[in-house]
């Protein structure tokens, strides 16, 4: 309780001025953005025993990857780096592999993944 009788809430001010936790969650997300851009900048280059490691502590903090195979091909959501031919009909516009995972941040895309789909023969 303050001296005037009312109780400090956290909340910002009448006059719009941010009260220390909130500069220090601003602080803390934007740290949280840029060492997940960090770590999937060192993912992209990495061994495959290291890319293990770094998928799975950021998942273990809502950022999953998106691996697509077998999806159907959306030009919203897939970037296409390489296309196969194939004469099956059924494959036609699938993804046959994701060439680069994606990833996503507690729903929110990060990056797409770029992907090959097959094409008609």
């Amino acid at each position: 309780m303050s001296v005037n009788g009312t109780e400090h809430t956290g909340l910002a001010s009448d006059d719009g001025v941010e009260t220390i936790a909130d500069e220090l969650l601003d602080q803390a997300l934007a740290e949280r953005r840029a060492l997940v851009q960090l770590c999937l900048y060192a993912l992209d280059r990495a061994s495959a025993g290291v890319v293990e490691r770094i998928e799975e502590g950021l998942s273990s903090i809502g950022v999953t990857a998106l691996r697509v195979d077998g999806e159907r091909f959306d030009p919203s959501r897939h970037e296409a780096g390489g296309a196969v031919p194939t004469d099956d009909l059924a494959l036609q516009g699938l993804v046959a592999e994701t060439e680069v995972p994606g990833f996503c941040d507690r729903g929110r895309v990060l990056r797409a993944p770029i992907v090959t789909v097959y094409t008609a023969r």
